[in-house]
């Protein structure tokens, strides 16, 4: 099975790919997109890529090219965001001059940063790419934040572990196929929707009296602005459900209140969701 993800191998995704997958063959992309279009050309069997973080919310461009995109939410998870200090083996934290990773993986272990003054900080495209980059490079004053899989995947060394500011770090991935590809999930209790209402007092309020009138849980509502109408927006949103029933009355309820409806998946929802 080809699972494809956006970032490098070693990293957070590799992971998640591997807890919900099991042994699978990584495919890596650059970006969001090429996963998606993996996918459509039947090039990846799947995709694994996250949705949200617990401390920096939504990633916005998976949600747009949920929306764009002939895919479909197949299941989620969660995982514990850990980072560690990795470098070429031999070096020491002393040896440091620089330490190297995504913008958000920065932002999340600043307490390492701030007590290391004397070390400059530069962002780079992905956590476990910042492994790969050091390791090619032959750098020895150099390391990054990323995943301890980095350092197995590139050869390296955990320098520190659990450098993260906040212990309750949770990222929760989609695990993604081609749209029609899945067969239904038997245990199916979350669905994730996309839909548009008219842009007038009272009509979201009404659509999200819909939803509770079905008997449908929301657990996630987000917003997304519709690019060719200012200040519209699309609105996406996760429910848990008891039976498939009270599902499709909440999506059949919908489709007669809303302009546009997509029903983006039904899953099984990761525990702790």
């Amino acid at each position: 099975m080809r699972v494809a993800i956006q970032g490098e191998l070693g990293s957070n995704s590799h992971m998640a790919a591997l807890g919900m997958l099991g042994d699978v063959e990584i495919v890596p992309c650059a970006l969001s997109a090429e996963v998606f279009d993996r996918i459509q050309d039947g090039s990846a069997d799947a995709a694994v890529l996250p949705i949200e973080n617990s401390l920096h919310g939504s990633v916005a461009e998976h949600y747009d090219l949920l929306r764009e995109r002939a895919v479909e939410v197949c299941g989620e998870s969660l995982l514990r965001i850990r980072f560690c200090v990795i470098a070429a083996p031999g070096v020491k934290v002393a040896d440091l001059k620089r330490v190297m990773s995504h913008p958000v993986a920065l932002s999340q272990c600043r307490k390492w940063i701030v007590a290391h003054p004397g070390i400059e900080v530069f962002p780079v495209y992905d956590t476990a790419g910042s492994v790969k980059k050091l390791m090619a490079e032959g750098w020895r004053d150099a390391a990054g934040f990323a995943p301890e899989l980095a350092a197995k995947q590139y050869g390296a060394e955990v320098l520190e572990a659990g450098i993260e500011d906040h212990e309750e770090n949770f990222t929760r991935f989609y695990l993604l196929k081609k749209r029609g590809a899945a067969s239904p999930d038997p245990e199916a209790n979350k669905m994730s929707l996309a839909f548009s209402v008219e842009h007038r007092p009272g009509t979201l309020v009404a659509a999200l009296t819909l939803l509770a009138d079905a008997g449908v849980n929301l657990t996630k509502i987000e917003s997304r602005p519709v690019v060719s109408r200012p200040w519209e927006y699309h609105f996406y949103v996760d429910v848990r459900f008891e039976d498939a029933e009270k599902a499709d009355a909440a999506v059949a309820s919908l489709r007669h209140h809303c302009s546009w409806l997509k029903v983006l998946g039904r899953y099984k929802a990761a525990i702790g969701s």
